[in-house]
């Protein structure tokens, strides 16, 4: 007997297994390999140069002075050497005066320190005519 094609297809179809969930499972675990691998990340090592630290120091010192205004006692600092009070705080500023005007000067306050020491300050920089290159302000 001749079978018509159509008859034949539905019954070759019925057959075989759909693999569509197949599929679909083995995109699901590829993207999850994929996702989770790991990958070696590539690195480059660099070797930095060496330079003499007090070297370094010397000739950032040269450049600039920082004077600090601190809060509480000790009031004052200069490059880092503390003062207890502006009598003996002035006559130091006053042997540094050429210093102070050839170099950066830097002044770091701190935010509790009172007005009148900064104004103080700020009047024998203006008496010597010695100009501020930098005014820091630490935040209460």
């Amino acid at each position: 007997m001749i079978k018509s094609p159509e008859a034949s297809q539905s019954a070759w179809r019925a057959m075989t297994p759909d693999i569509t969930p197949l599929l679909d499972i083995i995109f699901i675990v590829l993207v999850f390999l994929l996702l989770t691998a790991n990958i070696p990340l590539q690195s480059l090592e660099v070797d930095l140069p060496k330079t003499d630290s007090e070297a370094l120091s010397a000739v950032l010192d040269e450049k600039s002075i920082t004077i600090n205004l601190l809060a509480g006692s000790p009031a004052w600092a200069l490059q880092g050497e503390k003062y207890e009070d502006w009598a003996t705080f002035r006559p130091v500023l006053e042997s540094q005066v050429e210093a102070l005007k050839k170099a950066d000067l830097i002044l770091a306050s701190d935010g509790a320190v009172t007005v009148d020491n900064m104004m103080k300050l700020l009047a024998f920089l203006q008496e010597h005519e010695i100009q501020a290159t930098e005014i820091l302000m630490e935040e209460e």
